[in-house]
C-alpha cells in the first residue's frame, strides 16, 4: 500500500515538474497549444538597414531557439556610418533572450547591450492580427533612473519586418532612437 501511494505521489510530482501544472489539469481554455507561435516568424537570419540618432547603418540579426526550445535567442549587430556628431561611426551589438512568463501569460525579453545596458521588456501589446509586437521596459540597468525603452517589431510581409527602438528620458514621452527594416536571408528557417 505504501508503495502504491508513493508511486502515485511520485507520478503527480513528476507531472507537475514536467508540465508546470498538476496531473490531469487541462490546458487553460483559449491558451495556444504553441505559446511560441506568434514569434516563430522571426526565427532565421536577417539583414537590413536603418537610421536614427547613431546615423545611417546596416545590420544583421539571428533568431534561434535555445535550451530545447525553451527560449528564443536573438543576436544583433549594427554598423553605423561616420557622421558629423560621430566621425568614427559606431558598432552596436546586443543579445536578447525571449521567455514566456506563464504567470503573466506574456513574453518577456531580456536584452544585453555591448555598452553595458541590460533592458528587461514585457510584451505590452500585440496587434490582434499578430503582426505588431510592442515591448516596453520594466527595468533598465546602467542608465540613469527613470529612463524607459520601447522595442516594436512590425511584420511587413512574409520576409520583412520593421524594428523601432524608442527611448524616453525621465518624465518625457518616447521618441524614436533608431528604426530599420530587416529582410530574411535566403535559405534561413521560417
Amino acid at each position: 500500500m505504501k508503495r502504491t501511494v508513493l508511486s502515485v505521489l511520485l507520478a503527480v510530482v513528476l507531472s507537475v515538474l514536467a508540465t508546470g501544472a498538476p496531473a490531469g489539469q487541462a490546458q487553460k481554455a483559449g491558451a495556444p497549444a504553441d505559446v511560441w507561435a506568434p514569434l516563430r516568424f522571426f526565427v532565421g537570419s536577417w539583414a537590413g538597414q536603418g537610421e536614427g540618432s547613431p546615423g545611417m547603418g546596416k545590420g544583421v540579426q539571428t533568431f534561434e531557439f535555445i535550451l530545447r526550445g525553451t527560449f528564443l535567442h536573438v543576436r544583433n549587430k549594427a554598423v553605423f556610418d561616420p557622421q558629423d556628431k560621430n566621425p568614427q561611426g559606431e558598432v552596436h551589438e546586443d543579445w536578447g533572450v525571449f521567455s514566456y512568463d506563464k504567470a503573466r501569460q506574456t513574453f518577456v525579453l531580456r536584452q544585453f547591450h555591448v555598452e553595458g545596458f541590460v533592458n528587461q521588456y514585457v510584451l505590452e501589446h500585440a496587434a490582434p492580427e499578430a503582426k505588431t509586437f510592442v515591448f516596453v521596459s520594466e527595468a533598465i540597468e546602467n542608465i540613469p533612473a527613470g529612463f524607459k525603452a520601447r522595442l516594436t517589431y512590425k511584420i511587413l510581409d512574409a520576409d520583412t519586418f520593421e524594428q523601432t527602438f524608442d527611448l524616453a528620458p525621465p518624465g518625457q514621452e518616447f521618441s524614436c532612437y533608431s528604426k530599420g527594416v530587416m529582410k530574411r536571408q535566403k535559405g534561413t528557417t521560417r
